[in-house]
């Protein structure tokens, strides 16, 4: 019995009881079922008791004790207690916990998706690198983040796009031409101009495409460089984010905005909703009217637009291309972005709280970075990548709270060993891939019998529960957009795995042993516990080897 099917039943018992005059309620269409914290309170707690108590009149601790006599009848149900307030504390036969583990494995790739968000049209903004230069150790935490983040939305059933702004407009670029032609002149950089070493690449690039650069007139070798320069440079980030397993659906351009006179529309729409006043020559918007703390430029005094016209405008392009709502994955220099950009959701008519949510990613340092060369003062995803790797980055990096300060140990995380969270749970997916290899040559196959009331070894039941509450993980790590929780929760279920493979033989023992359908079940179990290590790994972005 899976949870979803026991909420079913529970469910299916509230009904009866309420056509039975035991309670009068309104039957949820919903009913939550979890873990209890403690195993020896069974194998699953409900507190739909406590939460229908008022509405029958009673108190939920009857209330749970007359819907308890009911459930005691459902199939598969072993026993039902009742617990402090209300509780219902379920305890599954045996045979109906194990079935769990053929469900997921016919459920597949597909077993963890829900559909908790299903109807939700999300458009989701991370990265979003200034394309003057490479990514670096200040990107990588929302590379990994956001990308998880998407997974986790659409497993639980949201339309959800993953979208990169890229900032190709403006002063910015510019200085990035004017920087590649110095260095192709062997000059010194304009003042402003971009010192890394990587502008030397950009210049050697844009003198392969361009030979004649030089012998242009000075402003159009800064043209010529700022086009081919910045183009050379959001195809070797969107390249560095492949390597990182980092895809995005909609790359969009700044400048679309500005050339498209998006810009200019948006102001007057905003004018529209009454909110936009001019003062001092200059456009503003009064973003105080909704808590911003103070009005912003729009349109300066010179027609010149700003970066908050600019992000109204892109505010409203999400919309108008159908997304209700909009999540923001800013940098921890961000902070001043939330009322800003909720002001501009609600001076579009929209409600900010459904709106649009903005999520602030706190600092992340790498100690140990020693074969990294620093180019402008920054570390490099590429050289991340080439010194510890996308999986153990990854991993670590979705294994923390967004909003907490993060110091990671870069040689720690190179190492294979049981202290290395990401190779803890990668060993534990090798192991079940290697058990079931040395479990066909044994002759041991699944498809010649399965009997899940074989599994009544302690270390079975906890496994079981551990698998069975995958799918409540992967929503409330969606809804609460916390890839950590699944990151945790794998490292709880490898720690299971690891102790029912010290306790239970698959195989067996030696080549006089009868196999019996006690060992195909187990290897039903084995591979269970191989989809959803494989399934949770995927969430994060993370391969899950079949050999280490």
């Amino acid at each position: 019995m899976t949870p979803e099917q026991l909420a079913e039943a529970i469910i299916a018992a509230l009904g009866q009881a309420v056509s039975a005059g035991d309670f009068a309620v309104e039957v949820p269409r919903e009913v939550r079922v979890e873990r209890p914290r403690s195993r020896e309170h069974g194998d699953w707690s409900t507190n739909v008791a406590l939460q229908l108590g008022k509405q029958a009149g009673m108190p939920p601790r009857e209330l749970a004790t007359r819907l308890a006599a009911r459930l005691e009848s459902v199939e598969g149900v072993a026993a039902v207690d009742v617990a402090g307030p209300g509780f219902l504390n379920i305890t599954l036969e045996a045979a109906s916990a194990g079935a769990l583990a053929r469900s997921i494995v016919e459920a597949g790739p597909a077993y963890g998706t829900n559909e908790t968000l299903t109807g939700h049209v999300i458009n989701l903004e991370f990265v979003s690198a200034n394309p003057t230069g490479p990514l670096h150790i200040g990107h990588t935490r929302w590379a990994a983040l956001g990308d998880a983040i998407h997974r986790l939305l659409s497993a639980s059933g949201a339309e959800v796009t993953a979208e990169h702004y890229t900032n190709d407009a403006g002063n910015q670029l510019d200085l990035l031409g004017a920087s590649i032609v110095a260095r192709a002149q062997g000059a010194p950089l304009p003042e402003g101009g971009y010192p890394g070493d990587y502008v030397a690449d950009l210049a050697d690039a844009v003198l392969a495409r361009r030979p004649d650069l030089l012998e242009l007139e000075e402003q159009e070798q800064i043209a010529v460089a700022r086009e081919l320069g910045y183009r050379t440079q959001v195809a070797q980030n969107e390249q560095t984010l492949t390597d990182f397993n980092v895809h995005f659906d909609v790359w969009f351009s700044e400048r679309t905005l500005h050339d498209s006179g998006a810009v200019e529309q948006a102001v007057e729409r905003l004018r529209e909703q009454g909110h936009v006043f001019e003062q001092e020559g200059a456009i503003w918007l009064r973003t105080t009217d909704f808590g911003d703390d103070r009005d912003r430029v729009l349109i300066r005094a010179n027609g010149v637009p700003t970066y908050f016209a600019a992000d109204a405008a892109y505010y409203l392009s999400k919309k108008d291309r159908g997304f209700a709502e909009k999540i923001y994955l800013l940098g921890a220099d961000h902070h001043g972005y939330i009322g800003r950009l909720k002001a501009i959701a609600a001076c579009a008519g929209d409600d900010p709280e459904v709106a649009i949510e903005v999520l602030i990613g706190q600092l992340v340092t790498i100690a140990g970075a020693r074969m990294g060369r620093r180019r402008g003062n920054a570390l490099l995803l590429t050289e991340l990548l080439q010194w510890i790797g996308s999986d153990p980055l990854r991993y670590s990096l979705a294994r923390y709270p967004a909003d907490s300060p993060l110091d990671l140990d870069g040689e720690e995380l190179r190492k294979r060993t049981n202290d290395n969270p990401v190779f803890y749970v990668q060993y534990a997916h090798a192991r079940t891939c290697n058990v079931a290899r040395l479990a066909r040559e044994d002759g041991v196959s699944r498809d010649d019998g399965f009997d899940p009331s074989l599994l009544t070894h302690q270390t079975e039941a906890v496994l079981l529960a551990g698998l069975g509450d995958f799918p409540r993980v992967v929503a409330q790590a969606a809804t609460l957009r916390e890839p950590h929780r699944v990151a945790r929760y794998l490292e709880a279920l490898s720690a299971s795995f690891h102790k029912w493979y010290d306790e239970c033989r698959v195989r067996p023992k030696d080549a006089d042993e009868e196999i019996t359908d006690l060992h195909r079940t187990r290897l039903w179990l084995n591979d269970a516990t191989r989809q959803v290590l494989a399934n949770g790994l995927g969430l994060l972005g993370v391969n899950a080897p079949e050999r280490m």
